[in-house]
């Protein structure tokens, strides 16, 4: 497994990661069995980087993270935990909490739940729009400071969250949506970052399975799909049909669309990490493949004309949601 590095000051990490969020919540039932599969495959492979959140089935995801961190050594991995998305008992969204009591009380959890001692990474979910993000960063760099934390990240903000936050503590790395149909960190985040020395970790790499070749239909109500945008009536059918065109390209190398996707993320820069949302170990097998496949200035040209910024219908949040995303704001 090839490496890179989380932006200037933060980890080295597999130039793969593991999003771990489909195991527990979101995208319909996840099974245990399959999910640890699928983390011994990863260790397998040499995936260091694991990304998980305290919110993904409510701690759920955190314990399942921990049964796979019992079979190394604990330095040989990268756990990277978000926090402040606030959840009720039916599972519903209720907002968001980063304020610094908050933010400290959030890790003493996930680090129960973890049995570790330490996060690799530690980064809120979302900004909140009643806390100042001096604040939030100010509140983890003490946590840094003490040994809890040793890196931060912020996740889904733009380009003056990321300079007030980096002029309060170094950031490791931004994590943020980046695929093939989703390039809104092109105009103006992606500059900044790099202007800054932060890292990007990029999921929805294959949109949540929309470009991945394998889409037919969701898991119901607790899919998180059944409520997207891009996942909807006129919408999916415009979608579907960029694929096609992504999967004839990938049928030409003999390889998947999905690995043409996610090694399209890879190419974009070495201060790119592609997460993989694999949940069982047949689709981490396909990710993996991605690894080995260099694409070409002449085949990223074509895969412009074959998916042109901008070509997908649809947002890739439900408004909601979208009016929390800081990072759409550039």
């Amino acid at each position: 497994m090839q490496t890179r590095q989380l932006g200037r000051t933060g980890p080295v990490s597999s130039a793969l990661g593991l999003g771990c969020m489909g195991m527990s919540d979101l995208y319909g039932p996840a099974d245990r069995d399959q999910a640890l599969a699928t983390f011994a495959g990863a260790r397998a492979a040499g995936i260091t980087l694991l990304d998980t959140g305290d919110f993904y089935g409510m701690g759920h995801n955190e314990m399942l993270v921990a049964e796979a961190l019992a079979q190394v050594l604990r330095d040989q991995a990268i756990v990277s935990v978000k926090f402040g998305a606030q959840r009720g008992p039916d599972g519903g969204w209720l907002g968001y909490d980063a304020r610094p009591v908050a933010v400290k009380c959030a890790l003493a959890y996930s680090l129960k739940r973890l049995r570790t001692d330490y996060v690799d990474i530690y980064r809120p979910a979302r900004l909140d729009p009643n806390v100042p993000i001096e604040d939030t960063i100010g509140a983890i760099a003490e946590l840094v400071q003490a040994g809890y934390v040793r890196h931060i990240g912020l996740s889904e903000v733009g380009s003056e969250t990321l300079r007030r936050a980096a002029a309060v503590h170094p950031i490791a790395d931004l994590q943020i949506e980046y695929s093939l149909i989703s390039r809104g960190i092109e105009d103006g985040v992606l500059q900044t970052c790099r202007e800054l020395g932060i890292g990007i970790t990029a999921y929805g790499v294959l949109s949540r399975g929309l470009i991945s070749g394998h889409w037919s239909t969701g898991s119901g109500p607790t899919d998180f799909r059944s409520h997207s945008p891009r996942f909807q009536g006129d919408a999916l059918a415009h979608n579907l049909s960029l694929v096609e065109g992504l999967r004839a390209f990938a049928a030409a190398r003999n390889v998947t669309p999905a690995q043409v996707a996610i090694a399209w993320v890879a190419a974009q820069g070495d201060d790119i990490v592609p997460l993989i949302g694999a949940r069982r170990p047949e689709r981490l097998a396909e990710a993996l493949g991605a690894v080995d496949l260099l694409l070409t200035a002449a085949d990223l040209a074509e895969l412009e004309q074959i998916v042109p910024k901008g070509s997908a219908a649809g947002d890739r949040y439900a408004p909601q949601q979208m009016v929390m995303l800081d990072s759409e704001r550039g």
